[in-house]
Order: C-alpha cells, then sequence, then structure tokens
C-alpha cells in the first residue's frame, strides 16, 4: 500500500535517544528514524553499510583515523567493516537506510543494543 511518511511528524511519536524506529521497508532495507545525544559506542557493522542522514543538528561521526562533521540535510555513508561511533552534543534527529540485519550496535553488545526495534 502506498503511503506518505511525515517525517516530523514520526520525530514527535518518540523521545528516547539511541533507539531507532521503524518508519518504511524497501527491497530487504529498512528506512529508520532516531534521536541521537551523546556518545554512542565505538563499533562497526561486518556485513552491512550504513547510511547516516541528519534532519535536525550536527553530528560528528568518529572514526579511528578522522572525524566527519554532517549537519542538517547532509549524509554519509559508512562503508561495512569501518569502525566508528556517532557523537551528537546536543539533540540530533536522524533518518538511516540500512538492511533490515542491521544492528543498532554492530559488532558491540551493550546498553545501547536494540535488538527488536519498534515500527511507528
Amino acid at each position: 500500500m502506498n503511503q506518505v511518511v511525515n517525517i516530523d511528524q514520526k520525530l514527535t511519536e518518540f523521545s528516547e535517544f539511541w533507539t531507532p524506529k521503524i518508519v518504511g521497508d524497501l527491497n530487504e532495507q529498512q528506512v529508520k528514524l532516531a534521536k541521537l545525544k551523546g556518545e554512542f559506542v565505538w563499533h562497526s557493522h561486518k556485513d552491512e553499510d550504513e547510511m547516516f542522514l541528519v534532519i535536525k543538528g550536527e553530528l560528528k561521526i568518529e572514526f579511528e583515523s578522522e572525524t566527519k562533521h554532517l549537519s542538517a540535510g547532509e549524509f554519509l555513508i559508512i562503508p561495512k567493516g569501518q569502525r566508528h561511533r556517532p557523537v551528537a552534543d546536543e539533540e540530533v534527529h536522524v533518518l538511516l537506510f540500512e538492511p533490515k540485519s542491521t544492528l543498532n550496535t554492530g559488532d558491540q553488545q551493550n546498553h545501547f543494543t536494540k535488538n527488536n526495534l519498534d515500527k511507528i
């Protein structure tokens, strides 16, 4: 069924940080929204690329040798296997596009790990 998704409206449906919500499915991929604040865990995804599109705020993606800065309207694709850590000094809203198999903490299991994501 064709369904229009209003990103701003979906973002009002949750408040927790580092807890992605599924807003769409596309060819074995998922479109997710998340709110970020603070430092996430260093991790990598062995078999999946990951895409961060900043909707609101400023996001840093730290890599072992550099840091990328993203502003609203910018996105970054992180190739599979690349160790990284998202950091949000202030609240950031992002759209994620990644395979359904992608675990938010990749090769790490900790308090940030979300095994079963809500669909909103």
